[in-house]
């Protein structure tokens, strides 16, 4: 495990807490793992009903952390990226995120399998994938779309540019914008809310709400694990990668 992921489980709710202000809670393999192992405790612990996802004030993600990542590629879809990703989807459970500062790639993907997401008025959201050679994750290339319309999901997936808050917001990928020291705060009122309702009627009806698309979710989630990991070893990808960590423009005119 890693000390890079903060647990704790009090009120039945579950709290998942990135801890890597320093790096811009930069995510690594050791935090997906302790991630989708908190997933899991959550699903099969009766007293925790709700789970909450946040960072620090001013910190949510910056996305994989790229050595790292670049060291322990994903395998297709295996992993604990793609074990995270599955059980974020399935848990029956209801998740509530909070986000400030940047929610990027899997950061702004992670929170399509959310219930309710707060965020701090100075969030930005990106999905910078085709910028690293890339393609979407996560379901993201099915979910995106119906969250806030395919051209919107077509111009942020494409440009790869960040949006605001308050965008996000109008767009339908937030519920709620607060002011970024209360966005946290906020999150965690809305998961005792959750909490204090019927369980079973809850669980039921997140699944009611999820039936239909839940078995394209997971056949959309596995077919971009296997044009991620193909494109990961493209000579476009490697450019885009080592240009990132070199701090330099990437160069694509030869290809």
């Amino acid at each position: 495990m890693t000390d890079h992921i903060i647990t704790e489980a009090r009120d039945h709710v579950q709290r998942i807490e990135l801890n890597r202000p320093e790096k811009k809670n930069a995510i690594t393999v050791a935090m997906y793992e302790a991630m989708a192992a908190a997933l899991e405790r959550a699903g099969v612990d009766p007293a925790v009903r709700v789970v909450l996802i946040h960072g620090q004030p001013g910190v949510f993600t910056s996305g994989n952390d790229l050595v790292d990542f670049l060291n322990a590629p994903p395998a297709g879809t295996e992993g604990p990226v793609f074990r995270f990703l599955t059980r974020i989807s399935q848990l029956e459970k209801p998740v509530v995120a909070a986000v400030t500062g940047a929610a990027v790639g899997i950061g702004t993907t992670m929170l399509l399998h959310c219930d309710y997401v707060v965020a701090g008025e100075g969030a930005k959201f990106s999905v910078p994938f085709v910028n690293l050679g890339l393609c979407p994750e996560g379901s993201s290339s099915l979910l995106l779309p119906l969250a806030v319309g395919r051209l919107r999901a077509a111009e942020l997936l494409l440009f790869g540019e960040a949006i605001g808050a308050a965008q996000a917001c109008d767009w339908g990928l937030v519920n709620r914008v607060v002011a970024d020291a209360e966005a946290i705060a906020q999150a965690l009122a809305r998961a005792h809310a959750l909490a204090a309702k019927p369980p079973a009627a809850l669980r039921t009806s997140k699944s009611l709400l999820k039936r239909r698309l839940a078995p394209l979710v997971a056949q959309t989630m596995h077919d971009e694990g296997v044009s991620f990991a193909a494109l990961l070893d493209s000579p476009e990808a490697k450019e885009a990668l080592s240009a990132f960590l070199d701090k330099r423009r990437p160069d694509f005119s030869h290809f």
